[in-house]
């Protein structure tokens, strides 16, 4: 006999027709979208926003409601993010090369705490230690939404100043942002314990944990760099053609630094960078790129999907007209000023500054900052400050990726470089072809 037809199929053959369905949307979107003045996460979380707009569906995916499972999620987001940011850049490593990188994060970026701080207390309302955490959250530019107006895949020659800067910058910020979200921390508990934190602050989530980040993210690509390339042909990862090399550099980076306690996003960052460095013109950076790009973007479309469904949920219910005109002169006022501030002097010209200092994309990282944050301290209002975050993210995700598109085509064609040239997607040219280059 034949078996009755079921309404409704099974959730578990549901699921997998979801995951289907969104793996080829990750894969075929930006295909579709090159030309548009559209981005994948515009896309994203409208889709996310229409699917929990369902009757059917009864799960409300908001922040609040999982806030261990949305730290834990953005936080892996992240650094799969910053090992593809560091693995993509061609640029050698150093304090003059990378200048355009160093002006945005040493001086824009506490601009942008001090200013976004100032917005929380005097205009927002907020307590000191939690504006500070907003501040910090909000500050820095996002490896993961970031994408559109990053480098192109290693070795592809997409390397101009503005996608140079944005994508160095990307990488290094999340780490450097973190002494600021500890330091609202500390003040937090300082307002109610009277604990002095000042020492403590300096000592251990400055030197240390910047220090030991940097040092032992180093050590990790020196590590996977000699195991990949330089020990004998026989037995050398590269001979694999297995680009999930790259995710176990990510995992072990960020695993064995956290474990002694310091800043694993800065460490991943550097871990890439270095592992990048140990054989700059290797086929199979390919391959570590292309993985990492892969699991990335599979992960930033789930993440936004339930960003699309917050939304619909209630996550800017405490949203009112200040809270929206605190979010768009953060968006708009506040990283484009202090961008152009840190460009002063900067050798590049004035369209390329204005590029450098409107693309401050916020994403993924301050939803991680945000949870970090709230997670380690019981800041009050809490709801609102999701909602604020959550309000710039959405404006970012629309702002930028409309003018994107039509801005970086514009400054393909002032670079002599034609928009609509095709790009060999990453990996094509792994250990089973180029094979000269692997030796050089």
């Amino acid at each position: 006999m034949m078996p009755a037809f079921n309404w409704p199929p099974d959730p578990y053959i549901l699921a997998l027709t979801g995951i289907g369905m969104l793996i080829a949307l990750v894969t075929w979107l930006p295909l579709a979208l090159k030309r548009l003045p559209l981005s994948l996460p515009i896309v994203c979380v409208a889709l996310g926003a229409a699917l929990f707009a369902l009757p059917q569906i009864k799960l409300s995916p908001l922040p609040q409601a999982y806030p261990v499972l949305t730290e834990r999620f953005a936080e892996f987001v992240v650094i799969i993010a910053l090992m593809g940011a560091g693995l993509k850049l061609d640029r050698i490593f150093s304090i003059r090369r990378w200048a355009v990188a160093w002006r945005l994060l040493v001086i824009t970026m506490p601009l942008g705490i001090a200013a976004i701080t100032a917005i929380g207390v005097w205009v927002v309302g907020l307590p000191w230690p939690a504006a500070l955490l907003l501040g910090a959250a909000l500050a820095p530019t996002d490896p993961v939404l970031a994408a559109d107006v990053q480098v192109g895949p290693p070795r592809s020659g997409e390397e101009d100043e503005v996608r140079f800067g944005l994508t160095a910058e990307a990488g290094l910020n999340d780490g450097f942002a973190f002494p600021f979200v500890n330091l609202a921390l500390a003040l937090a508990v300082a307002t109610t314990t009277g604990e002095p934190w000042a020492t403590q602050w300096i000592t251990h989530a400055v030197f240390w944990e910047v220090g030991a980040g940097i040092a032992g993210g180093w050590l990790v690509g020196r590590m996977f760099g000699w195991l990949t390339f330089h020990i004998p042909a026989e037995s050398k990862l590269a001979q694999t053609g297995d680009g999930l090399i790259a995710i176990a550099a990510t995992l072990v980076s960020y695993g064995l630094t956290e474990i002694i306690q310091c800043y694993g996003f800065l460490a991943v960052f550097v871990t890439a960078v270095t592992l990048r460095a140990s054989h700059r013109a290797h086929d199979f950076h390919h391959d570590m790129h292309a993985i990492t790009e892969q699991v990335e973007r599979i992960a930033m479309m789930v993440l936004l999907l339930l960003l699309g469904g917050a939304l619909v949920a209630g996550l800017l219910a405490p949203i009112g007209w200040v809270e929206l005109a605190a979010a768009i002169a953060i968006l708009i006022i506040v990283r484009p000023v202090t961008g152009l501030i840190g460009l002063l002097g900067f050798p590049a010209d004035r369209r390329e500054r204005m590029m450098l200092a409107f693309f401050g994309i916020r994403g993924v990282g301050s939803i991680y900052y945000l949870a970090y944050g709230l997670n380690h301290f019981p800041f009050v209002g809490g709801d609102r400050l999701w909602a604020i975050v959550g309000l710039v993210v959405l404006l970012s995700i629309l702002l930028h990726g409309l003018t994107v598109t039509p801005l970086m085509r514009t400054l393909d064609r002032t670079h002599g470089r034609d928009p609509d040239a095709p790009i060999p997607p990453p990996g094509l040219q792994g250990p089973g072809g180029a094979e000269a280059s692997h030796d050089v």
